[in-house]
């Protein structure tokens, strides 16, 4: 059996952090591949503004130094809101031979309790939770502990550094900053 990570989020755009915990937890799990799944529409914050074509693009140029990492385009095949319930049991069906773990940051751990099926996703996928400062890896779920070195930053603070001509040097990795220069993303 394989064993995948998989990292869903927003990604708008990946940084240097989403890379670190990817990095991290697949050391730690001795897994064979993390796949980073762009969301299309998540269901616990506002639809990004950066088109998919873009957030796709961006999350392939950050990870294609690293061979056991690859980008999942699952979500934006489908319209609507990207529930993880959907995109895992549609995976399952896909990869019948791997197990998956789904990597998660602290603040998500607190917010398992909402998530959409939860306790149907848990028999489906263990969690993988990550520390982030100012939230506790603390749920009445199951998880996966993983402690990873901290880095703050967060696709916001990236966005915010473009829009009043901050630097994001050593945020991003190089292919994503010229990207996001080249498209006039964020300004």
């Amino acid at each position: 059996m394989r064993k995948v990570g998989l990292l869903g989020g927003t990604f708008d755009p990946p940084h240097i952090g989403h890379l670190l915990v990817a990095e991290e937890v697949f050391q730690a799990l001795g897994l064979d591949e993390v796949w980073f799944v762009p969301s299309h529409d998540p269901p616990h914050k506002e639809a990004s503004n950066t088109n998919v074509e873009h957030r796709v693009e961006m999350t392939q140029l950050a990870i294609k130094s690293n061979p056991h990492f690859s980008v999942s385009a699952i979500e934006m095949e489908r319209s609507g809101i990207s529930y993880t319930y959907d995109t895992v049991n549609e995976l399952i069906q896909q990869f019948e031979d791997t197990v998956f773990y789904f990597i998660i940051g602290g603040d998500q751990v607190e917010y398992l309790p909402k998530w959409h099926r939860i306790d149907e996703l848990l028999e489906l996928v263990t969690f993988v939770g990550v520390k982030r400062r100012g939230h506790e890896l603390k749920t009445p779920y199951p998880i996966e502990k993983v402690d990873i070195p901290m880095f703050e930053v967060s696709s916001t603070l990236v966005r915010d550094r473009f829009k009043f001509g901050g630097s994001t040097k050593y945020l991003l990795p190089e292919g994503v900053e010229s990207y996001i220069k080249e498209h006039n993303l964020y300004e």
